[in-house]
Parts: structure tokens; C-alpha cells; sequence
């Protein structure tokens, strides 16, 4: 009886166990709700569509002990002079300068040299620094690795600094005529008035002949948030389509930019934290150490590497064969939005790969995506686990 009470509990456990790794397999893609303005038969409405991507890129950066480990992103160190950057100071990038960061309340020290921390934490942290060096305030830039992301659903969970004097920005980048940023000026908080300006700008060339003056143009817009952005993490997110660019706050529409100044290539995701003391922008440098911090970043998107669009359609052809019929509706993942509530942690990942091993490695596809079998394969592995205790 107890041999038998064993199998059925393990027995349950393995169908738990399976069912929540069938709903992770994404091998034919994603599904974004997107909102905004459509193009009908009948002209151009309000509402919301279904957008459809093949591959995915996760980083949960709570988890990670060690951003320096992690080949998904790369820690920037350079340097840019105050007449490049159009700025009183100029901006030293170093890898010193962004670091995973540990929980409030923990005991241990937030940063070490190497950018780790053992015990994992709220996410990165990309510090700019009070104490100008050599004419240069100490800013901090991480990068994707990867550069063939392009049309896409982009999110990255951030909690702001209240430190005045700083940038932080994430943004897709080509180069500076190919570039859509979310931007956020800590000398434009002021929290007696609720005043929480967000700077949504797509870079063109059309800024750069007003030198890169994008508020010359039609793509730049200031939207206030109804939130303060200092106080916690929330999700900011764009959406980046064929001559559409959406921009969302806790997957709440903030605004949307149309037209041939969007971007049309591949480009790669930056988080940015910086200062130049540029009065009309940046402002600072800050009087004491600033630090935006970023618990993950979610992207959903077409590959423009043929090889990473034809490891896509291999994926998804054996995993509809291998499916009970030949759907592949079961192989597509929707994508849950994210609100203030879940914005610390993100909410549902598909990736569930050691968030300090590169992408790319063991299981995972070329998306980053890990790829956890199909049913078959693991109704297989199941019954042959269930009869090897059976005989044991």
C-alpha cells in the first residue's frame, strides 16, 4: 500500500511537473497585446491587436549573482569628451559602475569590483557617481549583446533614482539617426506637484540635421506619469513596429509615434544611467551617488540573422510534428502584461535557464529561449521514470 501511495504521489508530481513545462515550450513564437491606433478597411481606430514575434530574449536580473558572468549583456567602459557629449563635464562609462545590487534591508556590501553579489537582489544597478574625475562624471552602460533585435515588444522593470542631476534611459540603438529611447530626468521630479516627466524621443535624421534636437521634430513627446517612479519598480515598454513606435508605462498606453522617422533595421537594447551637467537635459552632476536600478528586461521580437529565422522555422516544424495534431497553436506563448504589482519580478518568464549562463548554451535556442521538449518526449520520460519505480 505505501509502495502504491509513493507512485501515485509521484506519479501526480510528474504531471505538475510536465504541465507547467508544456506551457513554457514557445517554439512557434509569441503573442503581445499591443494598443494604439489601427489601420482598418474603414480608416483608423482605437484598440487593441495581437502582435506576433519568433524569438525572445529574458534576463531576470533580481536573480543574478553576477552580471559580469552573464554573456546576454556586456558592462560598456569609454569615455566621451563634454564637446561630444554636448555637456559641461564629460562622461566616463566604467564596468565598475554597474553591478548587481542586494536586497533592501540585506548585509551585504551592494558592490563588489566584479560586479557580483551573492546573494542576488532587486536587479543591476548602473550608479552614476558625485565625484567628477579628470573632468568627467563616472556614468554606467549596459548593452544586449546581441544585435539583430528588430521589430519587437521591448520591457525592462526599473526603479529610478530622486537623485537630481541624471539621465537614465533604455533604448533600442542602431546609431544616432536609428534610435528609440525612453528617458527620464531626475531634475524634472518634483513629487509636491506629482510631476513625473517621461521623455520618449526616436532619434532620426531629421534631429540630427536640428542637432539631435529630436523635440525640433515630430518624435519627441513628454507624457507625465501618474506614478512616482522613485518610490518602486514599474514596467516602461516600447513597442516597436513597421513605421509605428508605441510607448507604455505598467502596460498603460503613455504614447505613439508614426511615420518614416521610425526605424526600419536591426538594433540592440541600452540601458543607460548618466550625467553631463548639461543644464537643458541631464543637469548635475549629482551631489551625492545615484544609482537606477533594473530587476529584468523582457524583448520579444523578430531576428533579422537569417540563421536565427531558420533555427525558428526548424524549431517550430519538429515541435508541431512531434504535437499530438498539427497545430502549433499549443507552441505559441502569450505574453501576460506586467502592472505595478508584479513590475519588481516581471511576472511570467519562458526562459527558465540560470540567469548567469549566456544565452545560447545547453538547452537554449538561438533566441535565448530554452526549450524544455515536447509532450511526447516527456510523456515518455514520465511513464518510463514511473515504470522504473514500479519495478524497483
Amino acid at each position: 500500500m505505501a509502495i502504491a501511495q509513493g507512485l501515485g504521489l509521484m506519479l501526480a508530481l510528474l504531471l505538475v511537473l510536465m504541465s507547467g513545462l508544456v506551457a513554457a515550450d514557445c517554439e512557434c513564437g509569441f503573442l503581445t497585446q499591443s494598443s494604439g491606433k489601427n489601420q482598418t478597411r474603414n480608416g483608423t481606430v482605437n484598440g487593441n491587436e495581437q502582435l506576433f514575434f519568433t524569438n525572445m530574449m529574458e534576463s531576470k536580473f533580481f536573480a543574478m549573482r553576477d552580471i559580469s558572468r552573464d554573456g546576454t549583456w556586456k558592462r560598456q567602459q569609454y569615455n566621451v569628451s563634454a564637446r561630444a557629449g554636448r555637456g559641461e563635464y564629460g562622461k566616463s562609462f566604467g564596468l565598475d559602475n554597474v553591478y548587481t545590487t542586494a536586497h533592501e534591508g540585506d548585509d551585504t556590501d551592494d558592490a563588489a569590483s566584479d560586479g557580483s553579489n551573492s546573494n542576488g537582489g532587486d536587479g543591476v544597478g548602473l550608479v552614476v557617481g558625485s565625484t567628477v574625475w579628470d573632468e568627467a562624471i563616472p556614468v554606467a552602460e549596459l548593452d544586449s549583446a546581441r544585435k539583430d533585435l528588430h521589430y519587437g515588444s521591448y520591457r525592462a522593470g526599473m526603479k529610478l533614482t530622486a537623485v537630481n542631476g541624471t539621465c537614465a534611459a533604455f533604448f533600442w540603438y542602431f546609431n544616432d539617426t536609428q534610435e528609440i529611447d525612453m528617458e527620464f530626468l531626475s531634475r524634472e521630479f518634483d513629487p509636491v506637484k506629482k510631476i513625473y516627466p517621461a521623455n520618449l524621443v526616436i532619434q532620426s535624421e531629421a534631429s540630427r540635421k536640428a542637432g539631435y534636437d529630436a523635440s525640433k521634430t515630430g518624435t519627441f513627446k513628454v507624457v507625465n506619469l501618474t506614478f512616482d517612479p522613485t518610490a518602486g519598480f514599474h514596467e516602461y515598454r516600447f513597442d516597436y513596429l513597421p513605421n509605428r513606435v508605441l510607448f507604455y508605462a505598467d502596460s498603460q498606453l503613455l504614447a505613439e509615434m508614426n511615420g518614416t522617422s521610425v526605424p526600419s533595421g536591426p538594433g540592440h537594447i541600452i540601458l543607460q544611467h548618466w550625467s553631463n551637467g548639461n543644464p537643458l537635459w541631464s543637469g548635475g552632476p549629482p551631489e551625492e551617488d545615484a544609482t537606477l536600478t533594473v530587476s529584468y528586461v523582457k524583448a520579444y521580437f523578430n531576428s533579422s540573422d537569417s540563421d536565427v529565422q531558420s533555427s525558428w522555422a526548424e524549431s517550430c516544424r519538429k515541435a508541431r510534428s512531434d504535437s499530438s495534431d498539427d497545430s502549433s497553436s499549443d507552441r505559441v506563448c502569450t505574453v501576460a502584461d506586467v502592472t505595478a504589482a508584479n513590475a519588481r519580478t516581471g511576472g511570467t518568464f519562458f526562459n527558465t535557464s540560470d540567469p548567469n549562463q549566456p544565452s545560447g548554451g545547453g538547452n537554449d535556442d538561438e533566441s535565448g529561449a530554452t526549450r524544455l521538449g515536447s509532450i511526447g518526449t516527456m510523456m515518455r520520460s514520465a511513464i518510463a521514470l514511473v515504470l522504473m519505480m514500479t519495478c524497483l
